[in-house]
């Protein structure tokens, strides 16, 4: 016979394990490609994006599948076309985003929206190469070479000399003493994944600010 005593005790244990956390499992994984342009993106990218004269040629372009957070904390898949050259700092640099569950509004070619660096930023899409000048200048953009990601845009917009911004959406974010989330900042997540590979931040730059941008370069 079972003494009242034992009973008791292994009814306190058997407590104590149904009131144990349960683990959550193994870490989401990041999963991350580069891969060659296919026929259909290249002709795609002809009509859109890239363009005879650009200062990098098809051929040097890689499409990147990458895994990141939504701003609803959902896992999900992005594409992104750079360079060939930049594509293990950008593996380094969103891996660090992933694993800090920093949140990406979308993920998505510019050739969705026609090649415009005006309407993907008003749809807040992260995003890299895209073969234009550099806003208010004649010269190529970092974007024209894939060496430079526009992170967040409406969260991080260009602050022209004025301190005035293009889209509506973007105007409750000219404060940036205000942190929130998707935010590029000193000291935060994506700020310290991009410092983390030697990338510059064009929310150092003094007016005009573009506090979106980030580049091999620097510029």
């Amino acid at each position: 016979m079972v003494s009242r005593s034992r009973v008791a005790a292994l009814a306190a244990f058997a407590g104590l394990v149904l009131a144990a956390p349960v683990s959550g499992g193994a870490p989401a994984q990041f999963r991350f490609s580069a891969a060659q342009l296919s026929a259909g993106l290249r002709e795609r990218m002809r009509h859109n994006s890239w363009r005879p004269g650009c200062p990098v040629s098809l051929d040097n372009l890689r499409l990147l599948r990458m895994s990141y957070y939504g701003f609803d904390g959902r896992r999900r898949q992005g594409l992104m076309v750079v360079n060939a050259d930049v594509v293990d700092d950008v593996h380094a640099a969103f891996k660090r985003l992933f694993d800090a569950h920093f949140p990406i509004r979308r993920m998505r070619l510019v050739d969705d929206y026609g090649g415009s660096d005006y309407v993907s930023i008003a749809n807040d899409n992260t995003s890299s190469f895209n073969c234009r000048n550099a806003t208010g200048s004649t010269q190529f953009s970092q974007h024209a070479y894939g060496r430079a990601i526009d992170i967040n845009p409406i969260e991080n917009p260009y602050v022209y000399a004025n301190g005035t911004t293009t889209h509506p959406p973007s105007r409750p974010y000219l404060d940036r003493s205000h942190h929130r989330p998707g935010m590029a900042f000193d000291g935060g997540v994506l700020v310290r994944a991009f410092d983390a590979i030697g990338w510059g931040w064009g929310g150092r730059w003094p007016l005009p600010t573009d506090y979106q941008h980030f580049s091999r370069n620097g510029h």
